[in-house]
């Protein structure tokens, strides 16, 4: 009976132990999240736990594969419909006429506020920043995947200011799938009748389009090729 005894108090002293060290490591990550967000404002709690889990779930994506696919344009054919013929409706109601981006380079990005590659706003501000002068990166927010972009275009365009520093343009949200309602500049995207060679429809929230200086559509990324990627940049070369 006593050895039992024994054996039962071990017992629950390591139970004790793991549980004083699962409450730590708990509280510890609360913590980072909270550290991580210092500067976040009017984010739920979700939106602050994808932030903080960010490097972690890239690095996930990147070793298993997730979302990774790269589609380069290796022909010379011109777009059968002219990309600078196309419009887009801006987030703060105005229009503009992509022949107004002639001679530079133009990413296009389908956004969401509420995904694990939310964050990538950060990255394509900075990228943005530091190609102002040879480069237009459109965000196209749409809640296509797992509704995750619930918000009004004004609540959207304060989400990314505010939080990523975003000034970048971003367009009305809108549809980018393929089907009814897709947005246009996302039917030329996703068509090759109309851009020449590609048919690759986003797979996920922040794929990535490359449109180059003569209004060719040479590049898609998908979702975990980051804006800061090398294969990003050297397609801007």
């Amino acid at each position: 009976m006593g050895d039992k005894v024994i054996t039962g108090k071990k017992k629950y002293r390591k139970l004790k132990r793991l549980a004083i060290v699962i409450s730590i490591l708990i509280t510890g990550f609360f913590a980072y999240v909270e550290v991580v967000n210092l500067n976040s404002k009017n984010m739920t709690y979700r939106q602050k736990f994808l932030k903080a889990v960010y490097p972690v779930f890239m690095w996930f994506t990147k070793t298993s594969g997730t979302n990774s696919a790269v589609l380069e344009n290796t022909s010379s054919v011109k777009p059968p419909q002219s990309f600078y013929d196309l419009s887009i409706k801006m987030n703060d109601g105005s229009t503009l006429q992509c022949s107004t981006l002639r001679g530079k380079n133009v990413l296009l990005v389908n956004t969401a506020s509420d995904c694990g590659y939310t964050r990538q706003f950060g990255e394509l501000q900075s990228l943005y920043e530091a190609n102002n002068n040879k480069l237009v990166i459109i965000g196209f927010p749409a809640n296509d995947f797992k509704e995750q972009e619930k918000g009004t275009d004004a609540s959207i365009g304060e989400f990314c200011k505010i939080n990523y520093g975003v000034t970048f343009p971003l367009a009305a949200k809108s549809t980018v799938i393929k089907g009814a309602g897709q947005n246009e500049l996302f039917q030329w995207l996703t068509d090759k009748n109309k851009n020449g060679w590609n048919s690759q429809a986003p797979s996920w929230n922040f794929c990535k389009y490359l449109v180059n200086a003569d209004g060719t559509l040479t590049h898609y990324f998908a979702s975990s090729v980051t804006p800061g990627s090398s294969k990003v940049k050297n397609a801007l070369k």
